[in-house]
């Protein structure tokens, strides 16, 4: 019964930490303008640094990415990489038993294509000057490479040990200075055969929509309010039920403000309204965009 008991203990928290780790490091923030145009060429290097915390419990990210606009048969497409590193820590109770988190180091990298359907042509740098937004279409597919940190003598980690793969699709309508987005996604995930040792953690897929209002300046400075919603994701272990689905509501807003005409800085900030499985933090970040490129 003890030994139950701690099972049930070790489910409990591992549900909550990894509720916390995999929205915030397997790109399940909520992000503006991901179905956008850009001028072909064009190279974007961003760095930042977020912080969520979740009870007790705080992760911090530092990452850094760069995005090349490209041609896809005549619209523009993206390719991204993200390098994320993280630390994990905190203490607190559960079951009346004392956890301690401890992690630090390289989080799992995560690449990135998306590809504009409709909408958004390829143009070079000056055909950009003349273009104006109506509607666009766009797909994309991310996935984690399981290249982080991972000790599978310890509950905790900042690498998952597995992949996430997650096909996505969304809109974006131009209204004046306004755009409004919708967008959808799903993260698959893939097995983690050395969970706690030898054990073996699945997980169901949980799904996304997400919903972004965006008001533009004339100095192009920009800012959002967001909203997305996550279900699904129940995890098992060795085929055993470890706990319920996972239903999130997230509201947060995201200001972009451009210093000249190559950089730019970013910040962004969300909240859990309702968490049906206490997987709820709140989430602040700021980051810095220097773009270059645009050649014919």
């Amino acid at each position: 019964m003890a030994e139950k008991s701690k099972l049930l203990v070790l489910r409990f928290f591992w549900l909550c930490l990894f509720g916390l780790f995999a929205q915030q490091i397997q790109a399940q923030e909520i992000e503006a303008r991901a179905y956008s145009n850009a001028p072909i060429n064009m190279n974007f290097l961003t760095g930042g640094i977020a912080q969520a915390k979740s009870g007790a419990y705080t992760i911090t990210t530092e990452a850094a990415s760069l995005t090349h606009v490209l041609d896809v048969f005549g619209q523009s497409g993206r390719l991204t990489l993200v390098v994320p590193f993280a630390q994990l820590s905190g203490t607190g109770s559960v079951g009346g038993q004392a956890i301690n988190a401890s992690a630090e180091g390289l989080s799992d990298p995560m690449i990135k294509a998306s590809v504009n359907l409709y909408g958004a042509p390829a143009l070079s740098i000056e055909q950009f000057k003349g273009y104006e937004q109506d509607l666009i279409i766009g797909a994309s597919l991310a996935a984690t490479i399981p290249w982080g940190q991972y000790n599978n003598s310890q509950l905790v980690n900042v690498g998952a040990n597995r992949s996430v793969i997650q096909p996505g699709f969304g809109a974006s309508k131009a209204v004046g200075p306004w755009r409004l987005e919708l967008a959808g996604m799903a993260s698959i995930y893939t097995s983690n055969t050395s969970f706690l040792g030898s054990n073996t953690l699945t997980q169901n897929p949980i799904y996304s929509a997400e919903t972004h209002v965006i008001y533009y300046f004339p100095n192009t400075a920009w800012i959002s309010a967001d909203a997305t919603y996550f279900t699904g994701g129940q995890t098992y272990v060795n085929g055993m039920a470890a706990g319920g689905t996972q239903e999130n509501w997230r509201f947060g807003t995201t200001l972009s403000y451009p210093i000249d005409k190559q950089n730019s800085i970013r910040l962004t900030g969300s909240t859990g309204i309702y968490s049906r499985t206490n997987t709820d933090y709140n989430a602040v970040g700021i980051s810095w965009q220097y773009r270059w490129g645009g050649w014919p």
